[in-house]
């Protein structure tokens, strides 16, 4: 048996010694090659794949980042929308409350002044009537002494004497209880 794997190594080196020659493999040169090729892997990827990696980390980094940015925004657009119908609804029923105030106060003061111009009126006809009291008491007086004078004259006249103020008085006062009754 171990003949046999003997003979299978020396016929397996064989083969290897017959492919190397044809395809012109070189041990040394292919161990040196395979180390070249690791240490270029190790540079290009230590000097040139990290950083472009580390590079699009980043960019994905700031690229989710303006998404969650974005999507803030809106949020508070949405918020401040709401806000703004809120605040603009609040404002129309503060304008409609301001007018129905205005309204209401207009009516009170319009019934206000009427009451006023309606108290002034009858202020005016109290100072009316009064005052025509009063002239229809100075014209009363007036006729009065007018009468007076008018029967004492015509007493005069009829009785042809001159009458002394006493009698002037009596026979006035005679004539208006007569007049007045």
């Amino acid at each position: 048996m171990m003949t046999l794997l003997a003979a299978e190594a020396v016929q397996d080196a064989g083969v290897f010694e017959s492919i190397s020659q044809s395809f012109g493999l070189n041990l040394p040169f292919f161990i040196a090659q395979v180390i070249n090729f690791f240490l270029v892997i190790w540079v290009l990827k230590k000097f040139a794949f990290g950083p472009i990696q580390q590079m699009l980390e980043q960019r994905r980094a700031r690229i989710a980042e303006g998404e969650d940015k974005l999507k803030r925004i809106e949020q508070q657009l949405a918020e401040s929308e709401q806000t703004t119908a809120a605040a603009i609804a609040k404002a129309n029923e503060d304008a409609g409350r301001l007018i129905q105030e205005a309204r209401d106060s207009a009516a009170a003061l319009s019934e206000a002044k009427a009451q006023e111009a309606v108290s002034q009126a009858q202020a005016i006809l109290t100072k009316a009537e009064a005052a025509a009291a009063a002239e229809r008491a100075q014209i009363a007086a007036e006729l009065r002494k007018e009468f007076g004078r008018l029967v004492t004259a015509t007493t005069a006249q009829v009785t042809g004497k001159v009458l002394s103020d006493d009698d002037q008085r009596r026979i006035n006062e005679e004539a208006l209880t007569k007049v007045e009754a």
